[in-house]
This record gives C-alpha cells, sequence and structure tokens, in this order.
C-alpha cells in the first residue's frame, strides 16, 4: 500500500467512461456527484498503487504505514502487560494480605476469638482470622536466608487464597496438631529443603534470663510446600499452628493483628466504620492501598509515562504522512489542475486525498491493532521460544516478582489506542489535502 501513480487523471476517467457507456467524462466528475462518491474513490486507489517514478513517496508511505502499525501494536502489547503486572500483583498481594487490617489500641488482641468472629458478622466482610507475625533466620541443608513467620489457624491458613489452593507437596491436614511448618517452594529450593526436612528457625526473641534476652532457636518439619506464582513470596514466608506461634514469639493468649477479607477490595473505606463498631472494641484500621501505597503509585506512574513514550511512534508514524502527502500533492500538481478545469470542486480534490492519506492510517491501524492482540496473547508462548533460540531465560523469577509475563487486554483502553491512531492519521491529511484543493489550476499547468 503505497502513495505513489503516474496514471494521470485523464486516463482515470476514460477508464470510468470504458465501464459505463451511458455516461460521459464530465458526468462522472465529483462536481456531477456526492461527497465521497465512486470516482474520488477510484482516483484515490490509483495514487496508492506502486509506480517506478514515484518511488521514494512509495518508501516514505511504507514506513507511514509499519510506524502506525507498530505503534499501535506497541502501545496495545505494553498497556495489555502493564494491566497484568498490576492485575498479577494485586491478586497475589491481596491473596496473602488482608484488604483491612485491625490492629488494637489500648489493649491486647486477648479477645481475638470473639472479635474475629464479630468482624465477620459486618456486612461486606468475607472472613477474618488472628494472625502473628515476626522476623526469623531460616536455615536447612543448604546456607540461610531470612523469613516471614505467620502463625496462622490451620482453618484460616486453608481459606487464605494464595496458599490453602497452592500447596504442590504435602498437606495442611493437621496442620493445627502438628509442630510442622509450611514453607514457599522457591525457599525450599534455596534451603534444599525437601517434604520432612526440618527447618530451623532463630529469632532474637528468646527465653529471658538474668544475661538479658537470649535468640531462641528451633527446629520444624516441613510438612506442607506451596507455590503463588510470587517468587518474592514463596521465597520468604513460613506459616507455623497460631499456638506454637505464640508460645515461639513469647505472645501466649495474644495475637498481632486480625486481617479481613471483603467482597470488593476497591471498598475499604465503606468498610471501616462498619467494622469499627462490629469490633466492639478499640482498634485502628489500615488497608492494603495504604501498605502498599508507593509500590502502585511508581506502578501507575510507570505505565502513565510509557503510554507518554510510545504515542510519538504514532506521532512520527502521521509526520511521514503529512511529508508523503505533500510530495504526491506536489507530483500531481497537473492532474489537480486538470481535474478543476474538467469540473472537480475544490471539496472533490480535497476528498481524494483525504482518502489517500488517511487508508495508511486505517490499514496500519488494523494491522497494529491484530498484531498487537496477536501477542499479547502469546506472549509467554513467545518469550519461551525466544528463550530456546538465545539459550538463556529471557524472563528470570528469582529476578522479578512474578513467575511469568503477565498480559491483560482491556478492551477499553485497547479500543482508545486504535481511535487515537485513527484520529491522528485523520488530522495529518487534513492540510496536505487542504493544499491540493486550494492549488491554482492556472499556476499548476503554466509550465507543462
Amino acid at each position: 500500500m503505497l502513495i505513489a501513480g503516474n496514471a494521470s487523471v485523464v486516463d482515470v476517467a476514460m477508464t470510468g467512461v470504458a465501464e459505463s457507456a451511458n455516461t460521459n467524462l464530465r458526468d462522472s466528475l465529483p462536481g456531477k456527484t456526492g461527497a465521497f462518491s465512486r470516482f474520488e474513490w477510484m482516483l484515490a486507489r490509483r495514487y496508492l498503487g506502486s509506480r517506478r517514478k514515484e518511488t521514494f513517496i512509495s518508501v516514505i508511505s511504507i514506513i507511514s504505514f509499519v510506524g502506525i502499525m507498530l505503534g499501535v501494536a506497541t502501545l496495545i502489547i505494553v498497556m495489555a502487560v502493564m494491566n497484568g503486572f498490576r492485575t498479577e500483583l494485586l491478586d497475589r498481594i491481596l491473596g496473602i494480605n488482608g484488604h483491612l487490617i485491625v490492629a488494637p489500641t489500648e489493649y491486647a488482641l486477648t479477645d481475638y476469638d470473639a472479635v474475629a468472629s464479630r468482624l465477620e458478622a459486618v456486612d461486606g466482610v468475607i472472613y477474618a482470622f488472628p494472625l502473628i507475625e515476626g522476623e526469623v533466620l531460616a536455615s536447612g541443608g543448604k546456607g540461610g536466608s531470612g523469613a516471614r513467620v505467620r502463625g496462622m489457624r490451620e482453618g484460616d491458613l486453608k481459606r487464605l487464597p494464595s496458599v490453602g489452593s497452592n500447596i504442590v507437596e504435602g498437606t495442611l491436614d493437621g496442620f493445627d496438631a502438628g509442630d510442622g511448618v509450611a514453607i514457599g517452594a522457591v525457599m525450599a529450593r534455596n534451603l534444599n529443603l525437601y517434604l520432612g526436612d526440618s527447618i530451623t528457625l532463630v529469632t532474637p526473641d528468646g527465653n529471658k534470663t538474668a544475661f538479658g534476652v537470649t535468640p531462641r532457636v528451633k527446629s520444624y518439619p516441613v510438612t506442607a510446600i506451596f507455590e503463588m506464582g510470587m517468587s518474592e513470596y514463596d521465597n520468604i514466608f513460613v506459616f507455623m499452628p497460631l499456638l506454637e506461634a505464640q508460645l515461639y514469639f513469647n505472645k501466649e493468649q495474644v495475637v498481632d493483628v486480625i486481617e479481613t477479607f471483603i467482597t470488593d477490595a476497591d471498598d475499604v473505606e465503606k468498610m471501616r466504620g462498619p467494622m469499627e463498631a462490629g469490633a466492639e472494641r478499640p482498634i485502628s484500621v489500615s488497608d492494603w492501598r495504604q501498605r502498599n501505597a508507593s509500590f502502585f503509585s511508581a506502578l501507575e506512574v510507570e505505565r502513565n509515562v510509557m503510554f507518554l513514550i510510545l504515542t510519538l511512534i504514532l506521532l512520527i508514524a502521521a509526520l511521514n504522512i503529512v511529508s508523503g502527502l505533500f510530495m504526491l500533492v506536489k507530483e500531481k500538481g497537473s492532474d489537480i489542475a486538470i481535474l478543476r478545469t474538467m469540473g472537480a470542486t475544490r471539496g472533490a480534490v480535497m476528498r481524494i486525498f483525504l482518502i489517500t492519506g488517511a487508508s495508511i492510517g486505517v490499514f496500519g491501524t488494523i494491522a497494529g491493532f491484530g498484531l498487537g492482540v496477536l501477542f499479547s496473547q502469546n506472549i509467554n508462548a513467545m518469550g519461551e521460544g525466544l528463550s530456546s533460540l538465545l539459550g538463556t531465560s529471557v524472563w528470570d523469577p528469582t529476578v522479578r516478582f512474578l513467575s511469568e509475563i503477565p498480559a491483560r487486554l482491556d478492551m477499553g483502553e485497547t479500543l482508545m489506542v486504535v481511535f487515537m491512531a485513527l484520529g491522528l492519521s485523520l488530522l495529518a491529511t487534513l492540510f496536505p489535502a487542504w493544499r491540493a484543493a486550494r492549488l491554482d489550476p492556472v499556476e499548476a499547468l503554466r509550465y507543462e
């Protein structure tokens, strides 16, 4: 699809005469027909055809088409990946962390069972569970690393979305009655631990003696291994029975917080008041947005900046359309003059070049839309193919948060990209088409 063509308008008109014996040349001109008539489309098609004399114009047209196609495709792919990142990270983070976290203010949570039950009775709350959390040093068959121990009840752990449904080895049955722990698959691999092996946990908050507090060191068998799909969490969390965690961290009969999950994670502000009233005791309530504000703000800023930067590709392609049309108008000056002398209106000439330039934008946008959707839906398969070709991993889950490249197409944003590309392409054709319509036939034919 190229902006070129050395066929004169007389040839085009004669073709129309040959196709309709009952219509003369002047009757086929735009002055005798309506806007966007068959004659205008026929002449625009001729200008889109490849001719040897206008090779340079053809190259510019190819660059414009490819630029719009790649610009649209790149925008769709990048927006899909950014949406996928936000959705996946949100699901992973909220799959293990509560939407609203209830903490005591005046006295410790010794009545955590009753408070959790009252919070679950609040309309909109799915479930609430008491929790103890502490930092430890974990070691196994090979080396050691920092870890975060969470003390939870068996029933609560099974209901936790990211853990209960992602056990890859072992089981959570009998978790409360035993003395074992559940660890992530990445931690098990890094510490060379298998099901049934012992993991040693060290915390500085141990026994109080006359010489101060001594570190507490204790080993626990690994009874379950989970894999959330988020390497950061699979490498740091250790789940322990709540009663054992209370003994281990010297917090008998109390818990640190009560985490709650609600039906809609975006309704946290609406749920604050009902939960404070439903707890029936002094509490402070924080939500997931406060705890992860900087993380998601940075993600949103990056997404918006990427959108603005990649939009420049479309602007460059639109400028190529402008330059290509100006060169075509210069080349076809005599043809335009002949059209005007035969009765074509300025509006008809403008529409001819409008169709010629806009066609590049329309077909480039359609091609970019198809390429972007196809790539977004098969991005992981393409990544695996590229990894096989290069002999190295293009997506290392140990370096990034997620185990695979996420992509989620949002039809609203995708259509916005398509309409934006079409709008820029149309705007790029207006001025050159207007200049073509304003061309003076006398000046154009003076030196012919």
